[in-house]
């Protein structure tokens, strides 16, 4: 009888529904808790090139850690820092930021698969966050890169900036075809919750695109670099929309400033309408993004990019749409923040908090970054104190399930 009732309890747990315990991001009203990881110049993960495969599978079971004790419920994980990948890609080379080396060989650990499966384990979604446009740094040369990469092999595709780097051109087909295939490998690939752009469109004006200006038979510079993201971002929507995947994009803070444009917030900031050419009020208006994410990188009451203010705007700005509206949080601000500063300790972090539960538009927060939170004990205890009040479902189920057989073998 005892072995009939263990085989019978752990067949309930092995099978039960996944339905019945869904990620947490979609319970809890769908709000989400979530945090950047960035591997860009080794900031976040991995700590650091070269490391042999322990020591990636180390660090990343760090993470996934670290941010379920914080209540974490959303990883936003940069596995295309540059035109580079942090996961197995016949179509970019193997990150530099990864192995110290560009190749196409098959990686031995792959970290996009692994945080992915850790993730899930935890009830956590992942989001796999790319910058679309980025080639390089400044100070990282071209030929750091596999020659048969494709900044390599098509430097045909290729703007240089005024520092140095590189970005593809937005306005070539062929490089929507080029991010949205890369994109769509990923989708296909791995099972992500959803693919994340950040802000990095155009980088500014540093640049000679005036050839394909003139081509384009366009009267408005401003106009015609906008239609060209626009392309891009409608291009990877429709991709992902007929995939079940997820799409958003986290642009700066400000779309444009009220004195440029009606339309815009009463702010005096850098606005990206006219900066980067990045048209955020149009995904939200065309639907081309499931959930967009300002980084409102200011304090409250800041006179020139007032947090409050922002906030308000942009969930306004989202009334209506169906899109969703999470809030990009600036906690990278503490870590020099001198006496007096707003942002010492977890203050300013507590304002913005219990400002943002006051719209019922905002339905997440996400983080940059995780290391600022991971070596803040004050911050890291703030939002483990607010976020571990909102239970995981399924990590309740992952203890619960444990129990349960511990105590039927002790039955045994």
């Amino acid at each position: 009888m005892k072995k009939f009732l263990f085989l019978l309890l752990t067949l309930t747990l092995t099978v039960w529904p996944a339905a019945a315990f869904p990620k947490d991001a979609d319970t809890d009203g769908g709000f989400v808790r979530g945090v950047w990881v960035s591997s860009v110049v080794n900031l976040d993960y991995p700590s650091a090139p070269g490391l042999s495969d322990a020591e990636l599978r180390a660090e990343a079971d760090e993470i996934i850690n670290t941010c379920a004790e914080m209540g974490m419920n959303t990883v936003f994980f940069q596995v295309r820092p540059c035109a580079d990948a942090l996961y197995n890609s016949e179509i970019f080379p193997k990150s530099l930021y990864l192995k110290n080396e560009s190749t196409y060989e098959d990686l031995t650990f792959d970290p996009l698969e692994y945080m992915v499966q850790m993730a899930h384990e935890r009830g956590m979604e992942l989001h796999a966050w790319i910058n679309p446009y980025r080639v390089n740094r400044a100070g990282l040369d071209l030929e750091s890169f596999s020659p048969d990469s494709p900044q390599r092999l098509h430097p045909e595709y290729l703007l240089r900036c005024g520092d140095g780097s590189y970005i593809f051109n937005p306005a070539l087909r062929e490089v929507r075809d080029l991010i949205t295939s890369g994109v769509t490998e990923i989708a296909d690939n791995y099972d992500v919750d959803g693919i994340h752009f950040d802000d990095y469109f155009y980088p500014d004006s540093s640049f000679d695109d005036s050839e394909f200006f003139a081509a384009s038979g366009s009267d408005d510079l401003g106009e015609w670099r906008r239609e060209n993201v626009n392309a891009l971002v409608k291009q990877v929507s429709d991709a992902l929309r007929s995939r079940g995947v997820t799409f958003g994009i986290s642009p700066r803070g400000i779309w444009a400033n009220a004195k440029d444009d009606p339309r815009g917030s009463d702010t005096n900031g850098g606005g990206s309408y006219n900066t980067i050419y990045c048209d955020s009020l149009r995904f939200i208006e065309e639907g081309w993004v499931d959930y967009i994410c300002p980084q409102i990188y200011w304090e409250i009451g800041y006179d020139i990019a007032d947090y409050g203010v922002l906030v308000k705007w942009w969930s306004e700005a989202v009334e209506g749409t169906g899109v969703k509206l999470y809030i990009g949080m600036a906690d990278y601000r503490t870590e020099d923040a001198e006496e007096g500063s707003p942002w010492q300790g977890s203050g300013e972090a507590a304002r913005q908090h219990e400002l943002n539960k006051s719209y019922p538009a905002v339905r997440g927060e996400v983080h940059f970054r995780y290391g600022v939170l991971a070596d803040n004990p004050e911050l890291r205890g703030f939002y483990s104190k607010i976020y571990t009040s909102r239970p995981n479902v399924n990590e309740l189920y992952r203890k619960l399930k444990e129990n349960i057989l511990l105590i039927v073998m002790n039955m045994l």
